[in-house]
């Protein structure tokens, strides 16, 4: 299974009854130009709209797009929670709203961290010796 992509997440709505709704944060796995891949708890239907805001989490700040109208494309089940495909319903190919720009922003960001990362994993930095 693939992990959570760093310090994003999906935060949405969902109704509890009649007048209460609940805030829900979710890992996000994938994020492309063209929606994202979340898992939560929550049950929705393919076909289901939702609307969400995506925060990712910086040292010094926050980057987020908010807003978002996704659709429901798939649903698959692990254990006691669900992976959905979200494709965003409002964004345009010319990528020149400020939604896009925030979006693309926090596609840079990911890039950056997870490069980052892969370099850290792949080993021992080259020339460098542990001092006992």
């Amino acid at each position: 299974m693939k992990e959570a992509l760093p310090d994003l997440v999906a935060r949405f709505k969902v109704r509890q009854g009649l007048f209460r709704k609940e805030r829900v944060h979710a890992e996000i796995f994938e994020l492309d130009s063209y929606g994202c891949v979340m898992k939560t708890d929550k049950m929705f239907n393919p076909g289901d709209t939702i609307v969400l805001d995506l925060i990712m989490d910086m040292p010094f700040d926050k980057i987020r797009a908010e807003n978002l109208t996704g659709l429901v494309t798939e649903r698959r089940k692990h254990c006691s929670n669900f992976f959905y495909s979200i494709d965003f319903a409002d964004l345009k190919s010319d990528g020149d709203t400020d939604l896009e720009e925030k979006l693309r922003r926090i596609r840079e960001v990911l890039s950056k961290k997870q490069s980052l990362k892969s370099r850290r994993s792949s080993g021992s930095m080259p020339g460098f010796r542990q001092i006992a």
